[in-house]
């Protein structure tokens, strides 16, 4: 017994820092056995386990801990352990656990960590040159991991491994999960994999070079979970019987050749239907030729995400897909499908996404897929659609990008769909047979960075108002029979890059002011302008645009041969020039004019209290307005019986709008206060952009004086019946009880997990589904607000701030106006430097987890002088984790009440960690909480 606690002595030694003092406690006043972090069987009082993980301990690993012979389990995960991991731990043939992660460990893996044949877990990963995925380890996986009878998971992915996976590896019986994606590793899948592998659940050989069939052994893995292969050359036929995988959630066969272009390709739909759990299938790009079996009509009703796009399926769509009620995602573009497209796709009422496009359809195009109100991409793209584009499309409330170019469309472009402020992306007409005029509707596409009417029978004058679409990137109206001049409201439309305006009949000047534009390609071509060409800007760089059949133009560079300008043409230019510096003075005189008539305007509108103000910004101009008078009716008065809570920057009111039928949420701003504006603008900014099912949405806004004569600002939300998070978290009993679902319990487990994960699925559509990436800077309970369902949305975008597509999220961007968001829950990286990320938001979202699990806030007196909530959790975790939990959270004990807790708190530390690089992937983090979901019974049993 003296030698254990010398070894244990020599451990403790090579302890450089400890900074909580962990180890003043190991002394022999008391035996090691009472040591904490140490665990020693009950029988001859020997150590079983080391556990010293997430105490912040700076050292090496001591090579005596090879004489703790009895050890079962170390974890020394989340300190900043360095050096070498001794080989004598090789030693250690009773290890069932080894956790080294988040350290500071280098060098190579012990080759003789073979030796520890008991091993069931172990976990290396975020160190720094050797964690297993996410390095540039090259050559061969070490067949010596095959000894390891008792692992249950390996993961290498994202690495440069080559050769074939270890026979010894494909025979490990105890493997779950083996995790191999984004290699170089060749060679077959065995035929008895399913045999020699019967525990697996997780299956992920994506994006390597594998050849040969799919086992249908695999039929055989009952327990498999996830099965992805995306990105190999995986061939033949599936002959795998999915019936015997009722687990099966995550299925992606993804860009391999498995189809060989035969009428049964896809037969295996038929045992597909057996796995109720299935939310994922992803069969693109695979060559599967036949017809779409009608057994998808009985596939789960689970399922989320189906995508079938890029092969050879023929014959009708309409075979019974609208059984298939949450689907969300629907892709089936590339392919041969015949027939009409079927209305009853718009009984999918959860459907966000739909891409029909570069197939066979035929017919008119159904007014009932505007029904499914969540859908932001609609692409019906080469085609052959006829009749008319459908008036109910102007009933779309999110739609971000639509594309019906290249069908037989006809008939003029409906007035209301140019009304649809929500898009943002792409409208594509290009390639039809619309006729009449562009509707000046179309200046209320403000948002829209892409607009395509080209190849139609357009005809009239370009719309003045179209110069109000100041986000257009991309610009292309050619090939109709626009006449008259170039609007000179298109100088507002700076942000331009790409501007087509060819074979039209167009006339008059080309405007000079294209030559202060950024634009990197410019046609003119086949019109009547006339007169001197501008010589500035893209007009210097010959290639980069085209005036050819412009017979009246003339001058330009040489290599144009355009006529030379006649003298007069010059005159012209001069006296055009004279006439500008004549029109100076008169124009400071108007201009004098008319800020006095404004000022006597202002004045009037005053005394009228209801008219907005002449210079609101243009942010506003993109919603609806509202007048002061509706507003203060519709609070009664902005009483305080109407009032819900106040934030930094606004008090928010319930309101009653349309003669009773809309209640509604009205955010006052402090207009007082000039960053409270900016606060105004930066909302208007960010909501214009985005349409989400998880976010808080905005009806109108509103931009004034009171009654007073004061300024007034606010925005108009959807109401949120069940209040935010933060209330629900920490208030009190009364505000709890008064609903019923959860009277005396407060927010249950499960309903926990499902607002996490709103909150992600909102955080991944900022991050990585917008135009521009959008960080939030203030996640936190208070702007977490509840609908009647109890789903969460996330509001208040005061902060927000938009990073352009240029910039990776690696990159953090420097922000000037101090630190961002509120304290407890603002990144560390945000006080030393004010930088905005991504990662961010991440680590805000993080500490939103930890406190909606735990029930405690960041900013809890307990929390200070460098111990916070993140290391609050870290240290319970795993063992002690029910001991952290909110007490309101009612656990009835069952059976992975426990496992997912610490799943989830693991998640919240993962997200919360102190540098932004080791911040978990929003991607990672709802597919972890889609995992935790399936495996509590209040989510299967619909108790959510």
């Amino acid at each position: 017994m003296r030698l254990t606690s010398l070894h244990c002595f020599a451990i403790k030694a090579e302890i450089t820092h400890d900074p909580l003092e962990f180890f003043t406690s190991w002394n022999d006043s008391v035996h090691f056995c009472g040591w904490p972090g140490v665990t020693c069987g009950r029988l001859h009082q020997r150590v079983t386990n080391l556990n010293l993980a997430s105490l912040s301990l700076v050292g090496t690993l001591s090579p005596h801990i090879s004489n703790l012979t009895f050890l079962k389990g170390i974890n020394l995960e989340l300190n900043t352990f360095h050096g070498r991991i001794p080989t004598e731990i090789g030693g250690l043939f009773r290890l069932r656990h080894l956790n080294l992660t988040n350290n500071s460990f280098s060098g190579e893996i012990p080759a003789n960590i073979s030796g520890c044949s008991s091993l069931e877990l172990i976990r290396l990963g975020w160190n720094r040159s050797f964690s297993f995925a996410v390095n540039n380890f090259q050559g061969a996986i070490p067949a010596v991991l095959g000894q390891l009878k008792n692992l249950t998971f390996l993961g290498l992915g994202l690495n440069k491994l080559t050769g074939t996976i270890p026979p010894a590896i494909l025979n490990l019986s105890s493997l779950a999960s083996l995790s191999l994606p984004y290699n170089q590793l060749e060679g077959t899948l065995p035929d008895d994999l399913g045999f020699t592998l019967p525990n697996l659940q997780v299956l992920n050989l994506g994006h390597n070079l594998l050849t040969g069939p799919l086992p249908t052994s695999l039929s055989n893995a009952s327990n498999l979970v996830e099965l992805d292969i995306t990105g190999s050359y995986l061939n033949g036929k599936i002959s795998i019987d999915f019936g015997g995988l009722p687990n099966l959630w995550w299925l992606i066969l993804a860009s391999n050749p498995l189809g060989i272009g035969a009428s049964d390709d896809l037969k295996f739909f038929d045992s597909l239907t057996k796995c109720r759990n299935l939310k994922v299938l992803d069969l693109s790009d695979c060559r599967f030729g036949g017809t779409l079996p009608y057994s998808v009509a009985n596939l789960s009703t689970n399922l989320l995400t189906f995508r079938l796009g890029g092969n050879e399926v023929s014959g009708s769509i309409n075979v019974g897909i609208e059984n298939l009620v949450n689907l969300t995602e629907l892709q089936l573009q590339k392919n041969k499908f015949t027939g009409g497209v079927p209305a009853v796709l718009g009984n999918l009422s959860e459907l966000q996404l739909l891409d029909l496009s570069e197939n066979e359809l035929s017919g008119s195009i159904p007014p009932s897929l505007s029904r499914p109100s969540h859908l932001y991409m609609l692409r019906l793209t080469k085609n052959h659609l006829n009749g008319s584009i459908p008036l109910s499309f102007g009933n779309f409330q999110y739609l971000q990008d639509l594309d019906l170019s290249q069908n037989n469309l006809s008939g003029p472009i409906p007035k209301n769909l140019m009304k649809l402020s929500s898009l943002t992306v792409s409208l594509n007409l290009a390639d039809n047979q619309l006729s009449g005029s562009l509707p000046s509707e179309a200046g209320e596409l403000k948002n829209l960075e892409y607009l395509d009417v080209s190849e139609n029978r357009l005809s009239g004058e370009i719309p003045v108002s179209l110069g109000s679409c100041v986000s257009l990137g991309r610009l292309d109206m050619a090939g109709n029979s626009f006449q008259g001049p170039i609007p000179s409201s298109f100088s507002s439309l700076r942000g331009l890059e790409y501007l087509n305006l060819s074979h039209n009949n167009l006339s008059g000047r080309i405007p000079g002011f294209l030559q202060r534009f950024s634009l990197k390609n410019l046609n003119l071509s086949f019109n009547q302008f006339e007169g001197q060409l501008p010589s500035d800007g893209i007009f210097s760089n010959a290639s980069a645009f085209s005036v050819t059949g412009n017979n009246k133009l003339c001058g330009g560079k040489p290599e144009l041969k355009l006529s030379v300008c006649p003298k007069n043409e010059l005159e012209k230019q001069k006296s055009h020039h004279l006439e500008l510096k004549l029109m100076i003075p008169l124009l400071s005189g108007l201009l004098a004019l008319v800020l006095i008539v404004s000022l006597l305007i202002i004045r009037r509108l005053r005394k009228a209290h209801t008219a907005p103000l002449v210079s609101s910004p243009s942010e506003i101009r993109l919603f609806s307005q509202v007048t002061y008078d509706s507003l203060h009716k519709a609070t009664d008065g902005f009483s305080s019986a109407n009032f819900v809570g106040a934030g930094g920057f606004a008090s928010v009111y319930k309101g009653t709008m349309e003669s009773g039928r809309k209640i509604v949420a009205v955010k006052v701003f402090n207009v007082q206060s000039r960053g409270n504006i900016k606060s105004f603008l930066a909302e208007c900014r960010t909501l214009r952009n985005i349409r989400h099912r998880n976010l808080v949405r905005v009806h109108t806004a509103c931009s004034t004086i009171d009654y007073s004569g004061k300024e007034f600002k606010a925005l108009v939300y959807e109401f949120m019946p069940n209040g935010s998070l933060e209330r629900w978290l920490h208030g009190n009993s009364k505000e709890q009880n008064s609903n019923e679902e959860l009277s005396g319990l407060g927010l249950s487990l499960a309903r926990r997990v499902s607002i996490a994960t709103d909150v992600a699925s909102a955080l991944e559509y900022l991050h990585h589904h917008c135009p521009r990436t959008i960080v939030h800077c203030d996640l936190k309970p208070s702007n977490i607000l509840l609908d009647d369902q109890m789903v969460a949305h996330l509001g208040d975008f005061g902060l927000s701030k938009f990073i352009p597509e240029v910039f990776s999220t690696s990159h953090p961007h420097s922000s000037s106006v101090g630190v961002r968001g509120t304290i407890g829950y603002a990144p560390p990286e945000y006080g030393m430097g004010s930088n905005y990320s991504p990662e961010g938001d991440i680590y805000s979202y993080g500490i939103l987890l930890l406190e909606t699990f735990t029930g405690k806030r960041p900013t809890d007196s307990g929390f200070e002088d460098g111990f916070n909530l993140h290391n609050f959790v870290k240290m319970a975790l795993p063992e002690r984790v029910v001991g952290v939990v909110d007490p309101l959270i009612a656990l009835d004990g069952g059976m992975g009440e426990e496992d997912c807790l610490i799943s989830i708190m693991r998640i919240g530390v993962a997200c919360s960690m102190e540098s932004p690089k080791e911040r978990m992937n929003i991607a990672d983090v709802i597919k972890e909480l889609e995992l935790i979901k399936r495996n509590l019974p209040a989510f299967s049993r619909n108790q959510c």
